[in-house]
């Protein structure tokens, strides 16, 4: 990956850094300077540019980063976990505005991103499996969500190749999916045809001036400057240098391996919809692409920055995936991947101005980042614009993350 500073804008490659470079004269600089070239970047550039804001990406490689790990789930049913009921007001939120979302881009950008409407199935494999599964179940219905019981018999009714011990399964006809490296090209491509310029490099500093933030500096010493820099970077949000300890985003990497398969025609159709179990206290999922792919995962490992694919992990895939689909031996392995979720302490975003005036969040979307995507660049195109959060989004502003002042003694 270089890490040299080059500029592209509409749908041409050939500007020079030269040519496109922004300096500090507030003429050139842009209403604001996105760190971070991912979905969630991309997104937050390509909604705030509707608006009428001039925007620049900052990102080595735009369209990269966890996109291209990640399977694409939207999920907002089935991946409910236990105290994050407010989190999940803001996932299904993002849900209810995928497909209107999704039309719009495949409009702007003329590229198809994989939705499918296909639903989710979790099942149990074991009578512990089966309780969990139960209370997930009475979870879902307390909340006000719509999932179906499914017994094994009527779970391989409508998924032939699931493993004859499925005990049963829970049906979510709401839970969906789209294919992250289709969604993340869609909207490198949006964002140049409304006008976003691009500059593939590396921020490593941010610029701070009369208290607020007023750039970044790029790893080859280019200076950007910008009315406004928002935080877009993913796991590395945390490691911009310069930014204020009252304004840098809690977040971690959160490792995770995951598999690529092919199906071949003669198989097809292997699985109709996302298919997801707990095996031996590991999650595994099976997402089904209409070309044919075949995504399995994903490892959960907290080991800092590390992006190795190992034989184990590989191994735990394919080992709970085979007891899930005893047939996806039979099929070629075509990749295998790690990438890094960004995590934050609740495991929800963190989303809008920081305490430093001038620089703003979107980061530490963890394992919804995809799901994610319309609601981010809803929000932080109104605040840009605006200057206000809306209020679905105001239990994630960074300011709950803020170090509490200890009194001192008399």
């Amino acid at each position: 990956m270089s890490r040299t500073a080059d500029t592209d804008t509409a749908d041409t490659d050939t500007t020079t850094a030269a040519d496109a470079a922004i300096t500090a004269d507030a003429a050139r600089a842009p209403d604001v300077l996105v760190v971070g070239g991912g979905v969630i970047g991309l997104v937050t550039a390509w909604r705030t540019a509707q608006r009428g804001l001039t925007v620049t990406v900052v990102d080595p490689e735009p369209g990269g980063g966890a996109a291209q790990v990640a399977a694409g789930m939207l999920a907002a049913v089935t991946e409910l976990h236990y105290g994050e009921q407010t989190l999940l007001a803001l996932n299904l939120e993002s849900a209810r505005r995928y497909p209107a979302f999704v039309a719009e881009l495949e409009e702007a950008s003329g590229q198809d991103t994989g939705y499918r409407s296909c639903g989710t199935l979790a099942v149990a494999l074991d009578a512990d499996d089966r309780a969990h599964l139960r209370e997930l179940h009475a979870l879902q219905t307390r909340s006000g969500l719509t999932s179906t019981w499914l017994t094994g018999r009527e779970c391989r009714r409508l998924e032939p190749m699931l493993a004859p011990g499925v005990r049963g399964g829970l049906r979510v006809d709401g839970d969906h999916q789209v294919d992250p490296r289709r969604l993340a090209a869609a909207l490198v491509t949006a964002c140049r045809r409304a006008g976003v310029g691009f500059v593939r490099g590396w921020a490593e500093r941010l610029t701070v001036a009369h208290d607020r933030a007023t750039g970044v500096v790029l790893a080859d010493g280019t200076a950007l400057a910008a009315g406004r820099v928002v935080l877009a970077g993913g796991s590395l949000s945390c490691r911009l240098g310069g930014v204020p300890p009252q304004a840098l985003p809690p977040v971690r990497p959160v490792k995770g391996q995951v598999l690529r398969l092919e199906v071949p025609r003669a198989y097809a159709p292997f699985l109709s919809r996302t298919v997801r179990a707990v095996v031996r206290g590991s999650h595994v999922y099976l997402v089904p692409r209409e070309s044919g792919e075949l995504v399995v995962g994903a490892t959960s490992e907290e080991l800092g920055w590390d992006t190795t694919v190992t034989a184990g992990g590989v191994y735990e895939l394919l080992r709970d995936a085979h007891e899930l689909v005893p047939g996806i031996t039979e099929l070629p392995l075509v990749e295998t991947r790690a990438g890094l979720r960004p995590g934050s302490p609740d495991n929800a975003p963190l989303l809008g101005p920081t305490a430093l005036p001038g620089l703003l969040l979107a980061t530490g979307h963890h394992r919804n980042g995809v799901l994610l995507t319309p609601v981010t660049g809803d929000v932080l195109a109104t605040v840009l614009t605006d200057g206000e959060l809306p209020a679905h989004a105001r239990p994630f502003g960074p300011g709950r993350f803020a170090p509490v002042r200890q009194e001192q003694p008399v």
